[in-house]
Order: C-alpha cells, then structure tokens, then sequence
C-alpha cells in the first residue's frame, strides 16, 4: 500500500479534531467567561532511509539525507486565557475580575473548583452561590433584611439594613491564581480544577499582587472572536480537502497499478 494513504489518513484526524475544537469554540461564543481553546500539532515519527551526515566516501559525508515523515497528530488542546470584554449588567449579585484569578468554588465533596463565570445567586439561606448551586468560597451569606448588597474592587462585601445608615461589612472575597491557567483541568459547567500542570493556587485579596479587582454588576464574556474562528474553520476545511485529495490520488494510483497486473 502507499505510505501516502496512511500519512493522509492522519492529516484527515488532525483537521477533524481541530475542527471539533473551534466548533466548540463558536458553540460557547455566548458562555459567561468562557475561553477559547486551539488545536496544537506535532508530526509524527520519521523514517530514517539514510542518515544526515552520513559517510557517502571516506572524504565527504550526505548533506541532507533521506528522511519520510509518517504524518500528523493533535499533541494537545490549549487554553487561551486573555480576558473578555467587560458588560455592565446592573445586577448586584453579578462579578467580574478585571485581570487574573478565579473565583472558588465548593463542590459537593468539598474540593475546590475555579471559575471566571461570576453569575452568582442567592439560595434558600441567602448564600451566595453558583448557577448550579456550588456555594462561593469563602462562603458569604446575604441577611434577609438587606437593602443594599455592595462588592468593592478589593473584594469587601457590605450591607446596609433598614434604620442604620452605616455599611456593615459581611465577608471578603478571596481570589486564587495559578502560575500556569492554561495547565487546569476544564471540568464543564464553567468550572476549572487544579491539575500538577497548574501549580498549586495563590489565594489572595483582589488588585494585590498582581490580581485582579472584582468588578459588581459587570460580567466577563467569552473570548471567542467569531471572526478568527469562522477563518480557522475556512482554513481546517481547506486543509482536509487536501488531504482528501491525497487519498483520492493514491487510489487512482493503485487502481492504475492494479489494472497493469
């Protein structure tokens, strides 16, 4: 069999998968905090025919060689962690951290998960909590006499009550950074997790040492450009119709061969 019809075989993954990346990309361009991934490749093993700088005479050596690359494959997926633009919202309850971190957030067997999807929302108890109802760690929990609910850009959580002027200060939020962002494990639900790859976090009070403020009333968006997708699409189409082609030319090929016998 042609080597090229396997060599191709392995481009048609590659661009498959890199296509499923960017369709997941435009698939959350909407997604509160959401950051785009992208495909990286490596080629694959090659086959050594004759070795460069290799003795040709006792007195000069092969400049180049012989070398067969045997195709292409997805080495990983990374995350891009530049920031979304900023929407003001006018919901109290809704956070944006204008530089790096992740708010925590309690799983129900009590690890720690990271997000960037500020959406929180007050449950039963009045604590404040995720979408799917993860408390927010440190936990903070809203009285039900409140009337004003206030996050500064340190993280201080205030209240005011009926009959007191005064804020009164109920909790302060704790912001965690990783040495490496793109190494967290992508859990779904907005969620990240700790990884080796990671580091382990650095928790500490937002807009101090080099962490981001919070932001009230404001949400991050995705950071998909759906003009640089929808151009890596046009792109990974082009490159699997070439490597269709390949396999196109080298069925010719056989068949010419098979027809000679």
């Amino acid at each position: 069999m042609l080597p090229a019809l396997y060599v191709a075989k392995t481009g048609l993954s590659a661009q498959d998968t890199n296509l499923t990346t960017i369709s997941n990309n435009l698939a959350n361009v909407s997604t509160t905090g959401f950051k785009r991934d992208r495909a990286e490749f490596q080629d694959l093993v090659y086959q050594i025919k004759r070795q460069p700088g290799a003795q040709s005479t006792q007195n000069s050596a092969l400049p180049s060689g012989l070398q067969l690359g045997t195709g292409v494959h997805v080495v990983g997926t990374q995350k891009n962690f530049s920031a979304g633009s900023l929407q003001t919202t006018g919901q109290p309850l809704d956070l944006a951290l204008n530089g790096r971190g992740f708010f925590q957030i309690m799983q129900p067997d009590g690890s720690l998960s990271y997000t960037r999807d500020g959406t929180f929302h007050l449950n039963a108890n009045g604590q404040i909590v995720t979408a799917n109802g993860f408390a927010l760690e440190p936990a903070i929990v809203v009285p039900n006499n409140a009337q004003t609910f206030t996050v500064g850009q340190d993280g201080t959580v205030s209240i005011t009550v009926a009959g007191s002027p005064a804020s009164q200060v109920i909790g302060n939020l704790q912001i965690a950074d990783f040495i490496n962002p793109a190494g967290l494990q992508a859990q779904g639900a907005n969620l990240f997790l700790e990884t080796a790859a990671s580091g382990a976090p650095q928790v500490g009070t937002p807009g101090v040492n080099g962490i981001g403020t919070t932001l009230q009333s404001t949400l991050e968006t995705s950071n998909v450009s759906t003009v640089e997708e929808m151009v890596n699409m046009i792109t990974t189409q082009r490159a699997y119709e070439m490597n269709s082609k390949v396999v196109s030319t080298a069925k010719e090929m056989l068949g010419n061969l098979t027809k000679s016998l």
